[in-house]
């Protein structure tokens, strides 16, 4: 196979010289900065023609190309976001790859950069193994990531956790599946309450899985309800609210939800966003919510997500740990402790 090499003063206009010459579908096999003297450095990229037969070919491992492969058009968008970073990546091809993942998959190109910076990827005259890259940057996102089970109780005191959220986020299925997964697997008495006094057929929903479980399950209109149905459920271990779906817009209905379940009642809340939430929106429902206290995130809905970059960004700016992810509707399958491991797979290896 032929490699074509271009070369200019910027990695931009290297870029389009790939482009122009093999249109947009071409796929980049390796990055050079050729350094010169004074401000006289040099971009080089060799590139291929794009399609099927072309990426099969040089993706193989077995290949006589042994390269980073990334397409023009991946080459392009990133250098929308960060010229600087990418001429600076150039001498790290395996940072650009880590580089190019982390914005692909939506990751916020401050945090990317910032995460490379720790792995020391970006320091002037820096040479660094892909290996030694690769490990650096897993260590960096995995600090980044905390985790938790607020249900793993070390002691023998009820657990009662309240799910928070946006309309149409999967509290009602995501109660369903945890009432399942804490009797099954960690043999727990586990009862219901539902407070969502709003919804059209809500309390019928959860009573047709309590009745499935086998699990008692009471409604609340007001605050004195739910005093009472807590009497009832004092012989659980664990009991689980299922809360209206408040629009983060509507500061009221949240006032409301706080006045319920606030107080002197030892309720945790856990706060439900859809992973495939635009990123401003998944904030702003994160701050609108913040009267309520929550503690943990439950990231939902990833089977219906693209990108998963939405929970790095997340956490980085309103430092919370994350208890569980959601993947599905099926009840109870499609629910699993929040690892650490498993999102790293999500963000790097869409695993």
């Amino acid at each position: 196979m032929q490699t074509n090499i271009y070369r200019a003063k910027t990695i931009k206009e290297a870029t389009a010289r790939v482009k122009n010459s093999l249109g947009p579908d071409a796929m980049i096999i390796s990055t050079k900065r050729l350094r010169g003297k004074g401000e006289n450095d040099l971009f080089e990229i060799s590139a291929v023609p794009g399609g099927t037969e072309t990426y099969n070919k040089i993706s193989n491992p077995f290949s006589e190309v042994n390269a980073q492969l990334m397409s023009i058009k991946e080459m392009m968008l990133l250098l929308n976001h960060s010229d600087s970073t990418i001429e600076k990546l150039m001498v790290n091809p395996a940072a650009l790859t880590l580089y190019a993942k982390l914005i692909r998959e939506g990751v916020d190109d401050h945090y990317a950069r910032n995460i490379l910076e720790r792995t020391g990827a970006l320091k002037e005259g820096s040479h660094h193994h892909a290996d030694n890259i690769k490990k650096k940057g897993i260590k960096e996102l995995m600090n980044v990531i905390d985790v938790t089970d607020p249900f793993e109780g070390k002691d023998n005191n009820q657990i009662i956790a309240a799910l928070i959220g946006t309309t149409g986020v999967g509290k009602t299925t995501t109660i369903a599946k945890l009432a399942a997964q804490l009797m099954l697997k960690a043999k727990k008495k586990v009862g219901l309450i539902s407070i969502d006094t709003y919804r059209i057929g809500a309390i019928e929903q959860l009573k047709t899985y309590a009745n499935i479980l086998g699990i008692p399950c009471f409604q609340a209109f007001k605050r004195k309800d739910l005093l009472f149905a807590l009497r009832k459920m004092e012989g659980r271990d664990v009991v689980l609210i299922d809360t209206a779906g408040r629009s983060q817009y509507d500061r009221s209905r949240i006032e409301e939800l706080k006045t319920m379940i606030a107080g002197d009642l030892a309720i945790s809340s856990h706060l439900l966003l859809s992973v495939g939430t635009v990123q401003s929106e998944m904030l702003k429902t994160a701050i609108s919510f913040g009267p309520l206290k929550f503690q943990t995130y439950i990231f939902t809905k990833i089977d219906e997500a693209e990108r998963f970059g939405s929970i790095i960004n997340q956490i980085i700016k309103l430092r919370l740990p994350i208890s569980y992810i959601t993947t599905g509707q099926n009840v109870p399958e499609d629910i699993e402790r929040a690892d650490k491991r498993n999102i790293l797979n999500l963000l790097l290896n869409k695993n």
